[in-house]
């Protein structure tokens, strides 16, 4: 009996080591002969991923870890999508989109790792371009001086870009990332129509406007007339080419003559000259030959600078009550609680001392200020007045103080190494802050506030400040402000019974922005061009252009 069971023991172990060789050997052989499916290789590449700001890891959560791009026809949609960009004034190559499909292709014939690693890096151009669509490719606060403002935080939703993906409408993908803006969407118009002209030879090669000694003007007849009205069409004037005989039948033309300056050619030209923040004369002078001339790459160049710049505003509310400056278009826009909006022309800093971009909220009015002069103001316009003319400071009402605020005698400073010094001139008509300043927090001492000097607001161009922002109409602002954050105090009450430099709190805050933009849509949605008066359009336009 034994033997018997000693060998019943001998044959079922030899047969458990069989079972557990033929499965060991089958393991090995799937290891060696069986490659490894995509999902697997891309979970172990996702958890090897650099820290990033895109969500790139969040993406493929939401789709359960599985693969995206391993059909040719979502990433021939991916591609197109990403051409596409260039309707937003973005380069597509900054996100490979000519390479995206040969990578592609080539990773099919490839192993899994080639697979999941072009899985990566489709899915990496995906939302590396719609992050750059939705706050901009530039950071402006690396590359923008005096940038005072917070970007955006993402907001699209993350897990429609999924679906879209998942249906191949990249379309609808890139829309839930673009500015839903009218003015975006204007620029984006604007720049579809100046690309269309660029492409069509008569238009590229439209000759420019001679340099004359005496300027045409309405009522001249001039062989360059009929170039004038070619070149204002390109900027959407069709009418002044009716006297035209090359743009209509001989039949159809009437008086007047294509070479004559008529009034429907000098409506056109004021227009022109409102839409270029120029002096509305109807006269083609220097500055107004100029905008004439600029070339249609330039127009190109210009239009995408602004579209980047848009990008960079969508951290401003637009659902609640704000103020927001246009710097370089010379206006303050107020949207009020009620939906009504108060605009006014501003005088803004000059060049050299440029008005800062901000974004932050007002807080408080000052009411009858005095002025203390900022450093710069001090040592570069005010020390040189007051060491030509002693009896300056005196004709202007203005004080010297020690930097504890104590009065000074402004005959014990010598005033060529003056010290520690502040001066301020006292509240009064004569003050260059008016009657009433609005205040908000920055770093860079800016605010709004009223002016004696009116005058001003009668120039076309206003760049004229040091920096601060003078306001038309200052007063009725001021008592909008009032109303709109619940105070039930009158202006002109707190004016009359109050000193000087009384601070009244708004009761709720309101956001303020101050943004520079050389190309932005009127009330109509026509784009004005404006001088780009802090020459800050070319560094914009060199990071736009710079490959990543």
């Amino acid at each position: 009996m034994k033997g018997i069971k000693s060998k019943r023991r001998w044959v079922g172990g030899l047969a458990l080591c069989l079972v557990l060789s033929h499965s060991l050997l089958a393991a090995t052989q799937d290891d060696v002969a069986e490659p490894q499916p995509i999902p697997r290789v891309l979970v172990q590449h996702l958890a090897g991923l650099p820290e990033s700001n895109l969500p790139i890891d969040a993406f493929y959560r939401l789709h359960e870890n599985q693969p995206v791009w391993q059909e040719e026809a979502a990433v021939e949609a991916l591609v197109k999508a990403l051409q596409h960009l260039e309707e937003d004034g973005l380069e597509p190559e900054n996100y490979q989109a000519s390479q995206l499909l040969a990578a592609y292709r080539q990773a099919q014939q490839a192993d899994a790792n080639t697979q999941a690693a072009f899985e990566l890096r489709a899915t990496r151009q995906l939302l590396l371009a719609l992050n750059h669509l939705e706050r901009g490719k530039i950071d402006p606060r690396e590359t923008v001086e005096n940038w005072e403002a917070e970007l955006g935080s993402r907001r699209y939703n993350l897990a429609k870009v999924v679906q879209g993906v998942d249906a191949r409408n990249l379309d609808a993908v890139f829309a839930l990332a673009r500015p839903a803006t009218s003015e975006y969407r204007s620029l984006r118009d604007a720049l579809r129509y100046y690309r269309g002209l660029a492409n069509q030879p008569e238009q590229a090669s439209l000759g420019y406007l001679p340099s004359r000694d005496e300027a045409l003007r309405p009522g001249m007849t001039h062989e360059d007339v009929a170039l004038l009205r070619r070149r204002l069409v390109q900027v959407g004037e069709p009418e002044v080419m009716r006297a035209d005989s090359n743009a209509y039948p001989e039949i159809a033309v009437r008086s007047p003559q294509p070479l004559y300056f008529d009034e429907t050619l000098e409506a056109a030209v004021k227009r022109f000259q409102r839409r270029h923040l120029l002096e509305a004369d109807g006269v083609i002078g220097r500055q107004t030959l100029a905008a004439l001339n600029t070339s249609l790459s330039s127009r190109i160049d210009q239009l995408r600078v602004n579209l980047e710049r848009a990008r960079w505003l969508t951290s401003i509310p637009r659902d609640t009550p704000r103020v927001w400056v246009d710097v370089a278009g010379y206006r303050l826009h107020y949207f009020r609680p009620d939906g009504g909006l108060w605009t006014s022309k501003v005088v803004v800093g000059r060049a050299g001392r440029d008005t800062p971009i901000i974004h932050s909220a007002i807080t408080h009015l000052t009411l009858n200020p005095s002025w203390t002069l900022p450093p710069t103001i001090l040592r570069e316009d005010v020390l040189p007045e007051v060491r030509r003319d002693q009896e300056y400071l005196a004709r202007k009402n203005i004080r010297v103080l020690n930097a504890n605020g104590e009065p000074l005698s402004s005959d014990s400073i010598d005033w060529s190494a003056p010290g520690n010094i502040m001066l301020r001139q006292v509240a009064g008509p004569g003050n260059p802050l008016g009657d009433v300043v609005i205040r908000f927090p920055n770093d860079h001492m800016i605010y709004l506030h009223d002016t004696p000097a009116q005058g001003l607001f009668r120039r076309e161009q206003r760049a004229l400040s040091s920096g601060c922002i003078r306001v038309e109409n200052a007063e009725e602002f001021a008592q909008l402000l009032l109303e709109d954050s619940g105070s039930k105090q009158r202006l002109s009450r707190l004016l009359n019974g109050s000193g000087s430099d009384r601070t009244v709190r708004l009761p709720q805050h309101i956001p303020v922005a101050l943004d520079y933009l050389t190309a932005w849509p009127d009330a109509q949605g026509n784009v004005e061009f404006r001088p780009d008066i802090y020459q800050r359009d070319q560094k914009v336009l060199a990071e736009l252009q710079r490959s990543l």
